[in-house]
This record gives structure tokens, sequence and C-alpha cells, in this order.
């Protein structure tokens, strides 16, 4: 009941933190979205204003009655008040030769270079929506009439306005993205808090009727009992012992110390191999000359060992061959187990390793849950299905690191 307790306030801390992240991170996007808008209205309304005085400048002049001159300082004045207006704009002015006349929010290193310009230019006229602008001018001096042609693109203003939304769209697909795996994380997260509480309260259950069982042995030991049926029961009593110590290190700090992984595969499958059906072999491979160390908790990985043979067994369905293998190279461990049962489709390669997948009428689908937690979480290898074929077999590999 006190492992139960404390899952529920572990998850209960955990989803207000969840909560609070959400939050902050749904504040951040939704002020940085206010103030990027705000920036753009006050960029537009600063523009606005200005187009107005031009709009009124130009009504005053043209307000004059005909007998009256408009100086030539006017006109210079209104000419220049709307260059200087074009803040955002990107416009180079050329004649007929691209020679450039004036430019305006340019980088002064594309003017400077032909083919930079030449590049921008083409690029300003590929836009159908934004032909180049055609003047005939003519000089007051000479007379002479020439060409002049105004390029221009889009201003930054309008660009920003295009790709806000997109920027905006991706944020929050970051957003749902994030939160997306902040929920998986922490219902993973859950799931082992519920994991080692379970364990812990499954230790602690079966250590009672096991200390009960001890006493009893030693009653029986001084009545005129069979001694092989003291055996017997020793026997099973030493493996409800280990059952209960290897709950028990679900989720504690476990001891690793460098094993020989022959030697634990070797005492698996010889407790095995007198369990088997007489219809069903089960090999062991002995070629191993040299140990084959690496750092291991025994009990857990034994633990495996045993999962492993017993979904074989399951495989087999009371017929057929287990052949054991374990081999090395410069940096792995390996143990394969190869049955010749009924085969895994390649879609549940991976799902087989999922809490409750089982092909069986009876278990809870555990046991390879289990040993992937153990060797993937707790031993930082590896397990997974190395190959398997319907109606031939199936082999998974475990791998560990090699000391």
């Amino acid at each position: 009941m006190r492992a139960i307790k404390a899952i529920r306030v572990s998850n209960s801390v955990g989803g207000y933190r969840r909560k609070l992240i959400f939050i902050s991170v749904g504040l951040i996007i939704g002020f940085c979205s206010l103030a990027f808008t705000n920036y753009i209205a006050n960029e537009l309304k600063i523009k606005e204003k200005k187009e107005i005085q031009l709009w009124s400048q130009a009504m005053l002049i043209a307000s004059r009655s005909a007998e009256e001159h408009v100086g030539e300082k006017d006109l210079n004045f209104l000419i220049g008040e709307i260059v200087e207006n074009n803040n955002t704009i990107p416009s180079i002015v050329t004649d007929g030769h691209l020679n450039v006349l004036q430019f305006r929010n340019v980088d002064p290193d594309v003017i400077e270079d032909p083919v930079k310009l030449r590049k921008e230019v083409e690029k300003m006229a590929s836009d159908p929506q934004r032909k180049p602008i055609e003047l005939v001018v003519s000089d007051r001096r000479s007379g002479v009439q020439k060409n002049l042609y105004i390029f221009y693109s889009q201003s930054s203003l309008l660009t920003m306005l295009r790709y806000f939304p997109y920027v905006q769209l991706s944020v929050i697909c970051i957003f749902i993205m994030f939160a997306f795996i902040t929920f998986r994380t922490s219902k993973q997260s859950e799931q082992n808090r519920v994991w080692i509480g379970m364990a812990k309260e499954t230790a602690h259950q079966l250590g009672t009727p096991t200390s009960s069982l001890l006493g009893w042995i030693e009653y029986l030991k001084s009545q005129q009992v069979e001694p092989f049926v003291i055996e017997e029961m020793n026997k099973d009593i030493t493996r409800l012992l280990k059952v209960v110590d290897r709950f028990s290190k679900i989720g504690s700090t476990n001891l690793f110390v460098p094993r020989n992984l022959y030697e634990i595969v070797n005492n698996a499958v010889s407790y095995f191999r007198t369990r088997v059906p007489k219809n069903v072999e089960l090999r062991f491979n002995t070629s191993v000359s040299v140990p084959l160390q690496a750092l291991v908790n025994e009990a857990l990985f034994e633990w495996v060992v045993e999962n492993l043979l017993k979904n074989a067994l399951d495989a087999l369905q009371g017929k057929g061959v287990i052949d054991v293998s374990i081999y090395d190279d410069a940096q792995w461990i390996y143990l394969d187990v190869k049955d010749t049962g009924k085969g895994i489709a390649k879609s549940n390669f991976k799902r087989i390793f999922n809490p409750g997948y089982t092909t069986k009428t009876r278990g809870w689908g555990l046991g390879l849950s289990l040993s992937r937690r153990i060797i993937t979480e707790y031993h930082k290898g590896r397990i997974f299905v190395a190959e398997s074929e319907i109606g031939k077999g199936t082999t998974v590999r475990v791998m560990l690191k090699k000391l």
C-alpha cells in the first residue's frame, strides 16, 4: 500500500509540473505572437502617416491656381519626400543600359558587383505581378528624351506578413510535438513507477509466506518425512526466494559486477533441461573457450535468460528444438535463443516487447517487456528479434557490452 501511495503522490507532482510547463510554453508563444503583431501594426501605422503627409503635400501643390507658378523647389521637395518615404521596398532605377541611377533598400555590394546586380534585376523582373515601370523623361537642358526603368520587389514588411502565419504554424506544430513527446514520456514514466510499485509490492507480499514455508521445512525435518520430499521442497522454496529477490531489485540501486555470461546462461539452461517436455530438445553451444566477461546483475540477467527460454518453449507447443548460443566480437557479447516454433510476423518484431502483448490464452505478456527493461535500462544493452519466419521459428538476440 505504501508503494501505491508513493506512486499516486509522484503522479500528482509530475502532473502539476507538466501542466506548468505547458502553460508556460503556451504563454511564451502567445506573448511572442502578440509582440510581433504589435510591431507590424506600428510599422503600418508609421507608413500610413507618412503617406497621408505626402498626399496632403501633393494636394497643396495641385490646388494652386493655374496662374501661380509651381516652383522647381516645391517639386523637388515632393519628389524627395516620396523617395525618402520608401524605406521598406527594394528598388533600383536604371537607364536603358542597366546603368544604376538610383537605388533604395538594396545592399550596396549588389550594386557594385555587375554579376550580382544583373541577378538582382532579373529576380525583380521575374515576378509577373511586379513588372518594371518604364518612364519617359526629358532632359530640361537638352530636351532629349530618355527611358528610365524602375525595378522593385516586395517590401520587407510584406514579406514578414506573408511568412508570419507559416512561422506561427510551425511554432504551434513544434509546441504540439513537444506536448506529445512530454505526454508520451510522462506516460512511460508513470508506467515505470507502476512497474516498480508492483514489483516492490509483489516482493513484500511473497516474503511473508516464504519465510513461513522455511519454518515448516524445519519442522518437517524433525518429523519422519522422506528426505527426498524435503529436498524437493527446498528446491522450490529456493526458487521462490530467488523470485522474491528479483522483484525486490526492480527499481533499486542494483549491484553490477563483472561476471562470465557463459556460466550464467549455462546454469539457466541446466535448470530448464530437466523440465522441458520429452519432445523438446534444448541445445547449448559449449564451444566457448575463454570467459565472456560483462558487467551484469546476475539475478536480473538470469531472469532474462529464463524468460527467453520460457517464450521459446511456448512457441514450440510441446515439440521442437531450442538452440542457445553465446559468442562475442571486439565490443559485444551476443546471446541467441533460437527455436523452431511458429514464428513471428515482421510487423510484431517490436510489439512483442510491449507490456501486455501476448499470443497465449494465459499470462499477462510481461516476460519480454521485463526482459527489455532489464537489458536496455539496467544493463544498457540491446534485445531484439534477430530473425523470424512464420512456421519455421524465431531467434531473439541479446547484446551486452564486453569488458
